[in-house]
């Protein structure tokens, strides 16, 4: 007789476990090594490793000097049971600036290269793009968990491993969509650490690095009525970039708004902003996707 696979976790307990994955081992002078959880996934999630990426190249930097930004490819699929090992290499400490290169290798070979640049904290010209309109408290939001309890079809995601990420979708994510058809305009989505983080700015930073692969690409698809496993054969991340504006705390409530303005030559390009609650613009992003779509039967 075969028992059930044990429930994910989530709450505290998988917040905690996502601080620890961020906690990098030093193996050598800006040498770092990080490792993947245990999961159903074939391999390591973008989130993840952009996030230890930018763990490791903050910790080579002054405290003084928060990152503003990051761009970086993902070159080959990580293996979730191998260690990861991130070279980081100290390209340039200005006098307001700090710029640093980060490889990622696995079995010997790169599977992803990370550009980030620090800067002190300085003031100057201020504007930005208003935050989306009548949007629904999260609070009055399905769950993540309820939402995929009509589709169990689709929670791989869900069943692969613990849960640090409190996701509640505002618009229909796109296993819904499907049966609705192409939706143009924006895909948001409410997260949070679902639990309380410690006070390490760069920390919070790198769980918001993490939340940005979550749902991102899912805009692309939504613009054709398509889902991940039912009309997409290979589906997964080329390049990432982020500009952080804003000191936020990842374990309170942020609005995710992410659109797809175009796709062509089996790729889509998805662009995003973070809010705050009360309206802040934290964090833009724009990430390509590879998109192979299933022969038809």
């Amino acid at each position: 007789m075969t028992s059930e696979p044990a429930a994910p976790l989530t709450g505290q307990q998988a917040v905690d476990g996502l601080v620890r994955l961020l906690d990098l081992e030093q193996i050598e002078e800006d040498i770092y090594r990080g490792t993947s959880p245990k999961s159903q996934l074939q391999r390591v999630f973008g989130g993840q490793v952009a996030g230890q990426a930018l763990v490791a190249a903050g910790r080579t930097v002054p405290r003084d000097r928060p990152v503003h930004s990051l761009h970086s490819y993902f070159i080959r699929p990580g293996d979730p049971a191998v260690p990861i090992v991130y070279e980081v290499d100290r390209v340039r400490d200005g006098r307001s600036f700090s710029t640093r290169r980060v490889t990622a290798i696995q079995h010997g070979k790169p599977i992803f290269a990370l550009s980030a640049s620090f800067q002190i904290v300085q003031p100057g010209l201020e504007h930005q793009a208003p935050m989306p309109q009548d949007v629904p408290d999260p609070e009055t939001l399905p769950t993540l968990q309820e939402r995929y309890a009509d589709a169990p079809e689709f929670a791989t995601w869900l069943r692969a491993g613990p849960q640090p990420i409190d996701v509640r979708w505002v618009d229909r994510p796109a296993w819904q969509q499907r049966e609705h058809g192409p939706r143009e305009g924006l895909n948001r989505a409410w997260m949070r650490a679902n639990g309380t983080l410690p006070d390490d700015p760069l920390l919070h930073v790198c769980v918001l690095t993490f939340c940005s692969d979550l749902t991102l690409l899912d805009s692309v698809l939504t613009r054709h009525g398509i889902a991940q496993g039912v009309d997409i054969a290979t589906m997964a991340s080329l390049d990432h970039a982020m500009w952080f504006h804003q000191p936020f705390r990842a374990d309170e409530w942020f609005l995710y708004s992410t659109r797809s303005p175009v796709a062509s030559g089996s790729r889509g390009l998805a662009t995003g902003r973070f809010y705050s609650r009360d309206g802040v613009q934290l964090v833009s992003v724009a990430q390509e996707g590879m998109f192979r779509l299933r022969d038809p039967d």
